[in-house]
């Protein structure tokens, strides 16, 4: 194992005795980056009424979620699941929006039960949700603007072919569905895509929303979804959320004024917020080397961080045992039973067996994405908040694998 100089620390905690102490592969958070990140969103929009939803499919861990509710934050859910966490959590139904996509009427019902507000994206489950409630229950509506936008054809979903979202050239079958059914709509909705770094392109969706939301009279809010880019290389750009902020304040202000009343401008970050304040830690077992390639084998693999293998994502690498070390080239790849290779080629500070790796950007879409493939564990996940580290997942065992199988006589 390699020794370097400098102490790799998350909030004033050092990050080698968080592995020692929790072991490898570890996913620690820092609720001080979560903060800032917050409030810096919070700034840019205090021109206007405005109401941030934290999209805890990022990183839906009950402690992050309560963290964010003691920020002041709203919860943007995806499944009846995610909705019972966040009143497990402690939020207001007020306070969850839950934009499900292709779920039956059964699931609608069931957040209707729990008093949520509710987000629908196709016109057969507005129908029937229209049946059904009329106009007793409010509902927001998700548009699909015909915008390709995203980092990745994976993460688009605003554009003609996504399965998101009603598209606006159906806005007249919408009206008339709404009109027939006697359904309130008090709240509209639209998400482009992840990792936006065009601030023209975010403002383009908005302003077809804003275009569409002057036909529904009894708007509450506008929610106008996420997307915004982090930066995941040293130096690398990312969304001017101050310059979105301004502009969009700006437009959405002056809309508000000839709508003739003041309505809420809702986001729904979760990537923005979290993916910063994550680190994934893991431990070199082997240095094999090829006629072609020097390969560092760690303890982790595809079943606890997709994302490169599943939406070619940059994760920067870090060998926090030999920070001063020399850099050498090499291919950081996992131990599962498929190409699962985290990057290729990457200069890397020199790494021996048994030193510890850190993946930055580890927050956002990793260990919710995580799985028990060639039935290895999934790894413990702690939170570093006001200078003290918390185990908040313990690491899984074989009884965890085990737990819902049912064993049978042959």
């Amino acid at each position: 194992m390699s020794q370097g100089s400098q102490t790799f620390q998350i909030a004033g905690v050092d990050a080698l005795q968080l592995c020692r102490e929790y072991d490898t592969p570890l996913y620690v958070y820092d609720t001080a980056k979560m903060e800032s990140q917050y409030k810096r969103l919070k700034k840019a929009f205090k021109g206007s009424k405005h109401k941030i939803n934290y999209a805890c499919k990022a990183l839906s861990n009950v402690n992050v979620l309560r963290f964010f509710k003691q920020l002041g934050s709203g919860l943007d859910t995806v499944s009846i699941q995610e909705v019972e966490l966040g009143l497990k959590a402690g939020f207001d139904p007020a306070d969850i929006i839950y934009t499900p996509n292709g779920v039956s009427i059964d699931e609608i019902k069931k957040a209707v039960e729990l008093g949520v507000r509710i987000n629908i994206d196709n016109l057969s489950i507005l129908e029937q949700f229209g049946g059904l409630y009329g106009g007793d229950y409010p509902v927001c509506i998700r548009m699909n603007p015909h915008i390709m936008a995203g980092g990745n054809v994976k993460i688009s979903v605003g554009h003609i072919d996504s399965k998101f979202g009603i598209s606006i050239h159906q806005t007249r079958h919408l009206e008339r569905l709404v009109k027939s059914l006697n359904i309130k709509v008090e709240g509209l909705h639209m998400h482009t895509g992840s990792d936006i770094l065009d601030v023209d392109v975010f403002l383009k969706g908005a302003d077809l929303l804003l275009e569409v939301a002057r036909d529904f009279p009894d708007l509450q809010y506008i929610d106008f979804g996420s997307g915004f880019k982090v930066a995941y290389k040293p130096n690398d750009i990312s969304t001017d959320i101050e310059e979105l902020g301004q502009k969009m304040t700006k437009m959405f202000n002056t809309f508000c004024k000839e709508y003739g009343r003041e309505l809420e401008i809702e986001f729904e970050p979760g990537k923005f917020l979290v993916s910063e304040a994550g680190y994934f830690f893991c431990k070199v077992n082997v240095i094999k080397q090829t006629t072609a390639t020097v390969f560092a084998g760690v303890d982790t693999g595809m079943n606890h961080l997709i994302r490169p293998m599943f939406y070619d994502a940059y994760h920067h690498i870090e060998n926090i045992s030999n920070t001063n070390g020399r850099k050498r080239v090499y291919t950081v790849v996992g131990y599962i039973c498929e190409t699962d290779t985290f990057a290729s080629d990457r200069q890397i500070n020199e790494i021996n067996e048994g030193d510890i790796l850190c993946f930055h950007n580890a927050g956002a879409y990793c260990f919710t994405m995580a799985n028990n493939y060639n039935s290895r564990y999934k790894p413990a996940e702690v939170l570093v908040h006001k200078g003290k580290a918390h185990l908040i997942t313990q690491r899984q065992t074989l009884d965890d694998i085990l737990r819902n199988q049912v064993e049978i006589e042959l």
